[in-house]
C-alpha cells in the first residue's frame, strides 16, 4: 500500500524545538498528515516519516531563472489573447499588452507569464503561427524593461523556442508535457526551467465530466509520473516547478480538496506554483459571476496556498495581492521586516 505524507504547515518566529523547515524556506512543521487509499489519515510527529520522504519535503528549492523562492512569489498573468476567460481582448494589442507588463511590474510581480492562447474550458487549438506572432514580440519588448523572470504559457514546442529566443526565461505548460512530443526535449536542451501543470483532459473536453478516484492522491500520482517523464528526457528535477492545475478537469469540490490538501504536494521536491486566480469555482462560490470581480476571493485563495508552502502564486490583480501576502506575511511573523 502506497502511503503519503502532507506536512501541516505552520509559520512565525516561536519554532518548536522539533520542526523541520519545508522546502529550506521560512514555513516549518512538526507533524505531518499519513494518507493511503481507503485507509483513515493519520497524524503522526515529522520524526515518523521516512527519511527519503522527509528530504524530499525539507530539502531547499532551486532558485527559478534566478528568482529565490526563499518567501512566496507572485507571477503576473499576462494574456494576449482575444478570448481568455478573464481579460481576453484587453491586452492582445503590442501596447496594451506592455502598458499592462508595466503595471503589473510596477504593482510588485516577481515575474510575468506571457500566453497567446486561451485555455479557458471549451477553448480550441490556436495554430503556433499566431501564438507566436502573439507572443514573441511582446516578450522581446518586455525584456528590454522588466529584469524579472519571464514566463511563456504555450503547450507547443514552436511557441516555446520563439519565446526564449525573444528573451523568455521559463515554458509553463499546461499539458505537463503532453501535447507536443517536441516540447521536453526543447526545454532538456535550452536549460530552462518549465512549470508541469496536471490538466484532466484537454480544454476542449475538460469539463465535461471530471472524475477521480482520491483526487488529491490522484493528481499527486500524475504529476509525480510527468516528472519522471521530464526527468527521463533530460530536465532536472531542479528546474522543475509543479501545479496541481486548478479548474483544469475539476469540479469545485475537487479544486477545494486540492486546495485543503496543497502540502501534500511538496512530497514532489519541486517548487509548487498555484494558478486559481478569478477562476470560477470562486465566483460559484461567492455568486460573482463576472471574473474581473473575483479579486477578493482570488486574494484569499492565494493567501491559503502561502498559508500551506506555496512557493509562486499565479496572480491577475498584482497590487490587491501583493498588499494582502505583505500584511500577511506581518501578522504571521510579528514583524514588517
Amino acid at each position: 500500500m502506497k502511503v503519503y505524507f502532507r506536512p501541516l504547515v505552520q509559520c512565525g518566529p516561536l519554532r518548536a524545538p522539533n520542526a523541520v523547515s519545508l522546502a529550506g524556506g521560512a514555513m516549518w512543521f512538526t507533524h505531518a498528515v499519513r494518507l493511503a487509499r481507503g485507509a483513515a489519515a493519520v497524524v503522526v510527529a515529522a520524526d515518523d516519516v521516512p527519511a527519503r520522504v522527509l528530504a524530499r519535503l525539507t530539502a531547499p528549492r532551486a532558485p527559478v531563472a534566478g528568482m529565490t523562492l526563499d518567501r512566496p512569489r507572485l507571477m503576473g498573468i499576462l494574456n494576449v489573447t482575444p478570448d481568455s476567460f478573464s481579460d481576453g481582448g484587453l491586452f492582445d494589442a503590442p501596447e496594451a499588452a506592455l502598458a499592462q507588463a508595466r503595471r503589473l511590474a510596477e504593482a510588485g510581480a516577481d515575474m510575468l507569464d506571457i500566453g497567446g492562447e486561451s485555455t479557458r474550458p471549451g477553448a480550441v487549438v490556436v495554430p503556433e503561427a499566431t501564438e507566436i506572432t502573439r507572443t514573441a514580440p511582446v516578450i522581446a519588448a518586455i525584456r528590454a524593461g522588466f529584469s524579472g523572470p519571464i514566463s511563456i504559457d504555450t503547450r507547443k514546442a514552436a511557441v516555446a523556442r520563439a519565446a526564449l529566443a525573444a528573451g523568455a526565461d521559463m515554458v509553463n505548460d499546461v499539458s505537463a508535457l503532453g501535447f507536443d512530443p517536441a516540447m521536453a526535449v526543447l526545454v532538456a536542451t535550452s536549460g530552462a526551467p518549465i512549470c508541469l501543470m496536471h490538466a484532466q483532459g484537454t480544454p476542449e473536453v475538460m469539463q465535461q465530466a471530471p472524475a477521480y478516484d482520491d483526487v488529491l492522491l490522484d493528481v499527486y500520482d500524475a504529476l509525480a509520473g510527468h516528472i519522471d517523464l521530464a526527468i527521463a528526457a533530460g530536465i532536472t528535477r531542479d528546474r522543475i516547478v509543479v501545479d496541481p492545475g486548478i479548474g483544469f478537469g475539476k469540479t469545485m469540490q475537487h479544486n477545494l480538496a486540492l486546495l485543503a490538501g496543497l502540502s501534500l504536494f511538496h512530497g514532489l521536491g519541486c517548487a509548487l506554483l498555484l494558478g486559481a486566480s478569478r477562476k470560477r469555482f470562486i465566483g460559484t462560490l461567492t455568486g460573482t459571476e463576472t471574473a474581473r470581480d473575483r479579486a477578493a476571493g482570488s486574494v484569499g485563495v492565494a493567501l491559503a496556498a502561502a498559508a500551506q508552502g506555496a512557493q509562486i502564486l499565479r496572480v491577475h490583480d498584482m497590487a490587491d495581492t501583493r498588499q494582502a501576502l505583505t500584511l500577511w506575511a506581518a501578522a504571521m511573523n510579528g514583524d514588517a521586516a
